[in-house]
């Protein structure tokens, strides 16, 4: 009970007071949740088509207090009624007594370059709404009126991106939090003001799709985050494959300092995708951690096609 108390402290820590730290989700299927770090990729690669993406997180299970993310992606490029891709992202964020929602809608605008070459330029518009519920026991009877209380704040939020894709390969470039609001509060049965800082995140990622290999394919992709006072990188290499007729993948992801992942996923129905990982905690908390479980469901619908219609001459009727 004192070591849960203890850990419980330090991810309040993290989380308490007007702070500046590394304050997005982290997910082992980045490669599903590109759109939320950067909006250039909204609708990229999705000509006529809609998608819906779901992936829920439990972080460092059996340690109380651990962080517990659930997101939700829906994104679409109908290019034949609106130039540029368009989508919608949804994340909540639980850590000890904290509770982060942030709610953005992306636009991309897609740029041809060379024969095969896109680029996506894409901006996020929303909202991030903060707050916590803490639910102290002082050891005394004593109210102690330097405990943080209750209290709830929103304030605008911004992110930026660019993101190329060719045939085999993309690179990406993108900042979340551009407005680094600060979410403030009076607390009326206080004279504390309560706030919390968001900090502006740098990402950087690519991919790479090699062909032909055993019958399948490796995708190997990179993602690289900080905050100008954190960082950390995800490493991951999946093997693509056809399982009974339909497709499936496992893989393995390395994050620094943290965390080693195996991946699995399977297409049940045709556009329809599921995932499964499971992180061995590698650092600090490895001793008391059961490692993180996520999951990940997908399922895209694209229009058909537009109808072709000719014209003739009446005379050719």
């Amino acid at each position: 009970m004192l070591l849960k108390t203890k850990l419980l402290t330090i991810l309040l820590v993290a989380v308490i007071g007007s702070i500046q730290a590394q304050q997005d989700k982290l997910v082992t299927h980045f490669i599903f949740d590109k759109m939320s770090i950067n909006p250039g990729k909204t609708g990229l690669d999705l000509y006529n088509g809609i998608c819906a993406t779901s992936i829920y997180r439990n972080q460092w299970d059996k340690v109380n207090g651990a962080p517990n993310s659930a997101i939700l992606n829906i994104e679409s490029n109908l290019s034949r009624f609106l130039p540029g891709g368009i989508g919608i992202n949804f994340y909540h964020d639980a850590i000890g007594f904290s509770r982060q929602n942030n709610l953005l809608l992306n636009y991309s605008y897609p740029v041809r370059i060379g024969r095969t070459g896109v680029l996506g330029v894409g901006v996020g518009i929303g909202i991030m709404n903060y707050g916590m519920d803490p639910n102290w026991v002082p050891p005394t009877s004593v109210i102690d009126p330097t405990l943080p209380v209750g209290y709830a704040a929103t304030a605008l939020d911004a992110n930026f991106g660019l993101y190329f894709q060719a045939k085999d390969f993309y690179v990406g470039l993108s900042s979340t939090h551009l407005s680094e609001s600060e979410l403030t509060k009076s607390v009326a049965t206080t004279t504390i003001i309560q706030s919390y800082q968001s900090a502006r995140h740098y990402y950087l990622m690519g991919g790479y799709k090699f062909k032909d290999v055993a019958n399948g394919m490796i995708d190997a992709q990179m993602l690289v985050r900080t905050d100008l006072a954190q960082w950390s990188a995800d490493l991951t290499a999946r093997y693509l494959f056809k399982m009974g007729g339909k497709d499936a993948y496992g893989g393995l992801l390395v994050r620094t300092t943290d965390a080693v992942a195996v991946m699995l996923g399977y297409s049940p129905i045709s556009k329809f995708q599921i995932g499964y990982s499971y992180d061995i905690t590698i650092n600090k908390l490895a001793s008391v951690s059961r490692g993180s479980h996520e999951m990940m469901v997908k399922y895209c619908y694209f229009l058909p096609p537009p109808p072709k219609t000719k014209a003739r001459h009446p005379r050719m009727l």
